[in-house]
């Protein structure tokens, strides 16, 4: 592999953490924020009707006190995980795949069929193992179980479904690839193997240098 393709493997990782984080910080905190407001008022609003029908009114404020309360702080962390998973989809997904591909087209240039094919699985595994990465530094902000098997679970999946992908193009654009050459070089020998007219015999004989 040539100086460009670790550069641009290297560059397009420290991209996709840098956007990763980014996102995630910038959608946690005032999204996140909004909408447990906005969920736990209609929640509250929500319990508390339904509360006020069936119990006393001294236990509907105090039952509406707390599960205010407790929605306010229960829903952002719910949010989050909601975010963070969804976060996760969204990047791993489109990120690999186009890192995957553009990698894949690139490197095909200088590699062997049989070689591309392995380095496509050792990518789309490398690629796996940092949005497992990147889960398990969401995991100390989060929820930690749930998120730990999913994250795993979904770099598992990407990491195996990137690479039948990838496996799947490169022999469609090595076929290709193939045909066209073949073409090619049936040209070249047909040209080759030629005999040159006499017109043009003449003129080569003639032509001023």
């Amino acid at each position: 592999m040539s100086f460009c393709s670790y550069l641009s493997i290297y560059l397009s990782i420290y991209l996709s953490i840098y956007l990763s984080i980014y996102l995630s910080i910038y959608l946690s905190t005032p999204v996140c924020s909004y909408l447990s407001i906005y969920l736990s008022i209609y929640l509250s609003i929500y319990l508390s009707i339904y509360v006020h029908i069936y119990l006393p009114h001294s236990l509907y404020i105090y039952l509406s006190i707390y599960l205010s309360i407790y929605l306010s702080q229960s829903v952002p962390i719910y949010l989050s995980i909601y975010l963070s998973i969804y976060l996760i989809l969204f990047i791993s997904i489109y990120l690999s795949i186009y890192l995957s591909i553009y990698l894949s087209i690139y490197v095909h240039i200088y590699l062997s069929h049989s070689l591309h094919i392995y380095l496509s699985i050792y990518l789309s595994i490398y690629l796996s193992i940092y949005i497992l990465f990147i889960s398990i530094s969401f995991c100390s902000y989060l929820s930690h179980s749930v998120h730990i098997y999913l994250s795993i679970y979904l770099s598992i999946y990407l990491s195996i479904y990137l690479s039948v992908c990838i496996a799947i193009y490169d022999e469609i654009t090595t076929s290709d690839y193939l045909k066209n050459n073949k073409v090619h070089i049936k040209l070249f020998l047909y040209r080759k193997n030629c005999v040159i007219p006499p017109d043009e015999k003449i003129f080569k004989k003639h032509k001023v240098i």
